[in-house]
């Protein structure tokens, strides 16, 4: 979604209200948070966005021309209004062929980040961007259109207190950002046995979890580098880009091995999502090399875990048959990241990426898995009537 300017005001309590503002610096309206001025997101408040799949061929390698992600992407578009409302987007889904969606904030990747040094103020914009949603777009819209709630890991029994919030207003997925978070103790691993009443209820409750890519946690580290220039994706240096890469998700996902979340809650259902794939295949191979030297430090074999609990979403320029191999064909989930710029203009397209299904596979990645993990029925359950159809081989 593209939220609205109020998304994360109009519930701010009133202690709060100056916390959070939009400004206008020069001719760009930036989000200032806690007096911290962002433009991790270039155009928060969504007016003019740019068009979805603007930017296919700069992360489909074609930039044979040299262009910046500007360049490339063409004029600005009024946001669709499919972004901004269910109704309208229910009419898009149809439009594009696509039975249900999995509906994320884009305004999110950037609040834990830019609010880290005050907890409570975290979780009051958390709070209030989820009551904003509630109202907006509910969290469940005629079963098609599935909004997710974010929980803030700062406090463990707020983050209870928000897990009852969001599943009492009918929440069928919740997002948690990747990465260490800062509360009474300082930073810490949410994955650490102090978080434990948490994860027991969120496994009690049945729900499924998805760490979105967010802001990345490594500012700090970057800049030790090379001089703090700007946070905009649009306009990060090549070393930005290589040493960002996919760290906080692989980090996050070892700490849930590591520190032993899944092995204590073997039945939480967690999904890598617009985290890529390529951090995957040198994951296992570091897995397997740190448990031959201390298997007893692992009370299951990582690799058993992974496959156990994580489902992940490849990116369409990726490869799909690598997360195949690695975690299998039940754990791979298409995302199209519909309506940014860097996904793909019509969702279903992303089938023509994808090496090697069968029909049986194609209804598994295109949807099926995603039924899985939410915990919806699946679109075909008879195998018979699957295989009795032509087997579709992409191109």
């Amino acid at each position: 979604m593209y939220e609205t300017p109020e998304a994360l005001t109009r519930f701010l309590p009133g202690e709060y209200s100056r916390a959070v503002q939009f400004a206008q610096i020069g001719r760009q309206t930036r989000i200032v948070i806690n007096n911290r001025v962002t433009d991790f997101i270039p155009n928060p408040t969504f007016e003019r966005v740019a068009a979805p799949g603007a930017h296919e061929k700069f992360f489909a390698g074609l930039n044979t021309e040299g262009l910046t992600l500007r360049e490339m992407q063409g004029p600005a578009i009024e946001a669709p209004a499919s972004t901004r409302n269910p109704a309208d987007r229910v009419a898009e889904l149809d439009r594009q062929g696509v039975v249900e969606a999995l509906n994320y904030p884009t305004l999110a990747s950037l609040v834990e980040h830019s609010a880290a040094d005050d907890p409570q103020l975290t979780l009051a914009i958390i709070h209030a961007l989820n009551q904003w949603m509630v109202e907006h777009w509910s969290y469940n819209y005629e079963d098609r259109v599935f909004s997710t709630p974010i929980i803030n890991l700062s406090e463990v029994d707020a983050a209870q207190r928000e897990l009852a919030y969001i599943l009492e207003h009918g929440a069928k997925a919740a997002l948690i950002k990747p990465g260490p978070v800062n509360g009474l103790h300082g930073w810490r691993s949410p994955a650490l046995p102090e978080f434990d009443p948490f994860w027991r209820d969120v496994e009690s409750a049945g729900l499924p979890i998805v760490l979105h890519a967010s802001y990345p946690p490594l500012d700090d580290y970057i800049a030790k580098w090379e001089p703090p220039h700007t946070a905009n994706f649009m306009a990060q240096s090549p070393f930005r880009w290589m040493a960002l890469g996919h760290r906080e998700i692989a980090d996050m996902i070892t700490s849930l091995i590591c520190h032993g979340t899944l092995t204590r809650f073997p039945n939480l259902r967690i999904a890598s999502v617009e985290n890529g794939s390529g951090w995957i295949y040198p994951l296992f191979h570091d897995f397997e090399d740190l448990y031959k030297k201390m298997p007893q430090n692992f009370p299951e074999h990582p690799h058993e875990v992974f496959r156990r609990n994580i489902w992940v979403s490849p990116f369409w320029e990726g490869c799909v048959a690598d997360v195949v191999d690695t975690v299998g064909w039940d754990k791979v989930l298409f995302g199209s990241d519909f309506p940014h710029p860097e996904g793909l203009a019509e969702p279903k397209g992303f089938w023509k990426y994808a090496e090697g299904m069968d029909v049986r596979r194609t209804y598994d990645f295109m949807g099926d898995n995603a039924r899985r993990f939410l915990g919806l029925p699946i679109a075909n359950p008879d195998p018979a009537a699957i295989e009795s159809r032509s087997p579709i081989h992409a191109a």
